[in-house]
């Protein structure tokens, strides 16, 4: 540890120059992965509170959930034989406000469920983004294909989909929209995959959300992005750390040839990882949820601690990776050898 010490203070350049760049590498990850998880939660809310279970779509739908029409009667059937089943449909739309501007919204419609808002013809409970846009409860909103003028009852939090806001409305008034007697979808709690029935597909959470046409490519994107970082953030500690291993074989010899084991080399070089690798953590976490709790509530940004502490121990994993990668040259030094060949 002494010895680990007494070489940072002897470089603090280079030791400075790794940590600089180790945070700002470390603190880019965090905010482009809050910003994978703002987008996501911006692009799916409705989908991803939901507890965990099984949707069903018309196999003839080809994974599309809105090309999908499920039977009326297997409807009847599954929300009968199923605890909590409820049957769902959602499009894309919009609603002109009392100005006459036109809002762009998701319309979901649901039979009975706690899950969903239940609304009475006439009614609809808006996403909270509407209602920072200047929309009120009791303000009378119109679309083009309904005669009906829809008053707001109400707001819920973080109801978003396809990176519009919901719009829950009564299955009479969503079918007056969309003229359809049947219902896209089939949501079951807690149901399992082997549940299986004639003619309809059926889909985790997660393999839904991958339905949503923006949904998988946007956070693939953004994924990439992030591991590709992480994978950097290696390379670096392993280049650094060879080209100092380089600069000391003639140390390393001199050491070797005196007793010190090549165990207690490697344990310098991770003492040496993990306090470059700590402090730069430390300083990219305060930032980025420090920028978590002052970021515009219109930006959709997200960074949870459960994140942080994995991208963390990520960052510390890979760290440790690139440094004992660099440091496989120790093993291989001959004493005597690496005492004709290096500095002292």
């Amino acid at each position: 540890m002494s010895v680990a010490w007494k070489e940072i203070l002897k470089n603090k350049v280079r030791f400075t120059i790794l940590g600089s760049i180790i945070f700002l590498v470390s603190l880019l990850t965090f905010i482009i992965s809050g910003l994978a998880n703002g987008l996501s939660q911006d692009n799916a809310a409705l989908i991803k509170d939901l507890p965990s279970g099984q949707f069903y779509m018309n196999q003839e739908a080809e994974e599309t959930y809105n090309l999908s029409r499920i039977d009326n009667g297997m409807q009847e059937k599954i929300i009968n034989q199923q605890k909590d089943a409820v049957a769902l449909s959602i499009q894309m739309g919009f609603l002109n406000d009392e100005s006459g501007k036109q809002r762009s919204v998701a319309f979901v419609t649901s039979t009975d469920s706690k899950l969903f808002e239940n609304v009475n013809s006439g009614e609809i409970v808006l996403d909270r983004s509407l209602e920072n846009d200047g929309i009120k409860v009791g303000d009378l909103l119109t679309h083009n294909q309904s005669s009906e003028k829809f008053t707001v009852k109400g707001f819920v939090d973080q109801k978003k989909f396809s990176h519009a806001p919901v719009a829950y409305l009564s299955m009479e008034n969503y079918k007056e929209i969309y003229p359809s007697e049947e219902m896209q979808l089939v949501f079951i709690p807690g149901g399992e995959s082997s549940q299986q029935f004639y003619g309809l597909q059926s889909f985790s959470n997660s393999d839904f959300l991958k339905t949503i046409p923006s949904y998988s490519a946007e956070q693939t994107s953004l994924n990439l992005i992030v591991w590709f970082l992480v994978v950097i953030s290696g390379m670096l500690f392993g280049i650094f750390f060879y080209m100092m291993n380089v600069q000391k074989i003639g140390l390393f010899g001199i050491l070797k040839a005196i007793g010190v084991k090549t165990s207690d080399l490697y344990k310098m070089m991770w003492t040496q990882m993990l306090f470059i690798t700590l402090i730069a953590l430390s300083l990219s976490v305060t930032i980025s949820q420090f920028f978590n709790r002052v970021a515009p509530k219109d930006m959709p940004f997200r960074l949870t601690t459960d994140t942080t502490v994995q991208l963390s121990i990520v960052f510390l994993i890979i760290g440790f990776i690139g440094a004992t990668l660099s440091g496989l040259q120790i093993k291989r030094v001959e004493p005597l050898q690496a005492i004709q060949q290096g500095e002292v």
